[in-house]
């Protein structure tokens, strides 16, 4: 129809919400290591790069980022991921988050056996 709206961008989106934003000092980090702490009123997000695939005790992760905020924006910030990640799982499948079943991907047949069926 024509009168549906039209999808709208980031730039039309910030403009709705009214928050201009200037990314001129934004810089960009890679993570797959995240550990959470809590004060009273604050959440804090520590950040890091894990390069092992199993824990090792000698080796700490090192941390390169903190992100501390208050449980409102950490509400806004939740549902914002989960809307993201359940769009993500609505169009590609469940993001399994267990490293052995995801390493162990679906069960082959081995080489060599018989075919079964037509």
């Amino acid at each position: 129809m024509a009168d549906e709206p039209k999808p709208q961008t980031a730039a039309e989106a910030q403009q709705v919400l009214g928050f201009p934003t200037d990314a001129s000092a934004l810089s960009t980090v890679y993570t797959n290591f995240c550990r959470v702490n809590v004060t009273p009123e604050e959440l804090v997000l520590d950040f890091g790069l894990n390069t092992k695939l199993m824990p090792d005790p000698t080796e700490p992760v090192k941390l390169t980022h903190r992100v501390v905020m208050n449980f409102y924006t950490a509400k806004r910030l939740m549902q914002a991921l989960g809307s993201v990640v359940a769009q993500v799982e609505n169009n590609y499948g469940a993001l399994e988050l267990d490293y052995q079943k995801r390493a162990r991907g679906p069960i082959s047949r081995a080489a060599g056996a018989p075919r079964q069926g037509p």
